[in-house]
């Protein structure tokens, strides 16, 4: 059972909860996991997206498919973790060369090429070649792959509307964005910091401002999808494809436009971005239903049947929070984020991780509309992984199963704080707060 922690402080932002980290994150099941994965890999190769909902086997895909990166990028986060960690007896980080694994599934994405149905997401294919060059930044092989995906984004830019196109349509006026886009930004960073190729960052900049303008309603909540006239940069239409309706907001996208937008300000120090990041991430944390499970869609209807949860929305909210965390000067701005970040995690975890399937977590929502959930998915487990990595690399976690439940001292901020166990301690709670603020 996941153990809650409250941390109080003098002023009532600092004084929300701080849920203890999960023991599944760092347990060495996870690793087993992972490497029965890579060693499952069909060949020709072809990649995990998401399991069927009954046993929670992996269902394979071509390479020339978005999610074909996530893999990869899985192997050279367990790479990092067992830096981060050490192998152990009883970690399960030894049992693999994690290295030689992420770069072997990497070379079935070399080939790819935009037009087919990749399309946008040559950025989510870059991932595993970024993660490369940060080991190695003179890796030719991925220094190509990563210029080669910038290329083919930049390709799809309209400077009449100011963005990238998302999908291909039968009408080439019309010229559809979606939210999801603003994590394909990334590519262009690095080959223009690769290539010098100034060009790359006013494209990703020109999306990130145009995104901002058209995709974010007045209460920080976002639409999925904006369609637009190519020829007059018009938009036509706001709706969503995977959300429940038009005016609701589906939660992995808002959880894309909190990571997206961090990331723009993590690339350019432009403040917009940051306030835009925490615009949405103050809706979205704001939005979780009192159960404390990010929902498929925050505006879904709760009957006739209830509405499946999104265990990779919740898992990528997490990363989007302590990402924007990272970048937050103020320890309260920075305790905010990692509070709702941990609970999340917390949260999913008691929900989803499914010891007897192949994916690390269950409850996804790949699509509801289309009625593909309750699975396990790919970059859901992608992100849980990286949650751990991130939370060990902040000083927040240590790499044992029993986590860690309080922010190191450099993140707390002056005010007197005291850290004690719920629900044993609540009447002192009760009894310190009245004293404080009566």
């Amino acid at each position: 059972m996941v153990k809650t922690s409250i941390i109080i402080s003098t002023f009532p932002l600092s004084a929300l909860a701080l849920a203890a980290i999960p023991s599944e994150l760092f347990a060495s099941l996870l690793p087993q996991k992972v490497l029965d994965t890579f060693n499952a890999l069909p060949s020709p190769i072809q990649y995990p997206q998401y399991t069927d909902t009954v046993a929670g086997e992996w269902v394979y895909f071509s390479p020339d498919t978005w999610t074909s990166g996530f893999l990869p990028t899985i192997g050279y986060a367990m790479n990092t973790r067992k830096a981060l960690c050490g192998a152990t007896p009883t970690n399960g980080l030894g049992s693999a060369d994690w290295l030689s694994l992420a770069r072997s599934a990497s070379n079935g994405l070399l080939s790819l090429n935009a037009s087919r149905s990749i399309a946008h997401d040559v950025g989510f294919i870059s991932f595993p070649f970024v993660e490369e060059l940060a080991l190695n930044p003179n890796n030719q092989t991925a220094i190509n792959a990563v210029n080669r995906f910038a290329a083919m984004l930049a390709a799809r830019f309209s400077p009449v509307v100011g963005c990238t196109r998302s999908w291909d349509t039968s009408d080439p006026t019309d010229f559809q964005v979606i939210i999801d886009n603003m994590m394909n930004l990334e590519v262009l960073f690095r080959s223009a910091d690769l290539t010098g190729n100034s060009t790359l960052r006013k494209i990703a900049t020109t999306h990130a401002d145009t995104t901002m303008k058209n995709h974010i309603r007045a209460d920080g909540s976002t639409w999925h999808v904006v369609e637009y006239n190519s020829t007059t940069g018009l938009v036509i239409k706001k709706r969503t494809s995977q959300g429940f309706s038009d005016d609701s907001t589906w939660s992995r996208g808002q959880a894309w436009g909190i990571y997206g937008f961090a990331n723009m300000y993590r690339f350019t120090n432009n403040t917009s971005y940051l306030t835009t990041a925490q615009r949405l991430a103050t809706y979205f944390l704001n939005s979780i239903p009192s159960d404390g499970i990010v929902p498929w869609d925050f505006n879904a209807p709760l009957t006739p049947a209830p509405r499946p949860a999104d265990s990779s929305a919740a898992t990528l909210a997490v990363n989007a929070l302590l990402l924007l965390a990272q970048q937050e000067s103020a320890p309260d701005a920075k305790q905010k984020w990692i509070g709702g970040a941990l609970q999340i995690l917390a949260n999913i975890t008691t929900l989803a991780w499914k010891p007897s399937w192949q994916s690390l977590l269950s409850n996804g929502t790949v699509n509801k509309p289309s009625n593909n959930f309750l699975t396990g998915i790919v970059y859901g487990d992608y992100y849980y992984i990286k949650a751990g990595n991130e939370l060990v690399s902040m000083g927040l976690a240590n790499c044992t199963t029993k986590g860690a439940t309080s922010l190191p001292q450099s993140q707390k901020s002056s005010a007197h704080r005291l850290t004690i166990s719920f629900p044993c301690w609540w009447p002192l709670f009760v009894l310190w707060t009245f004293l404080i603020y009566k």
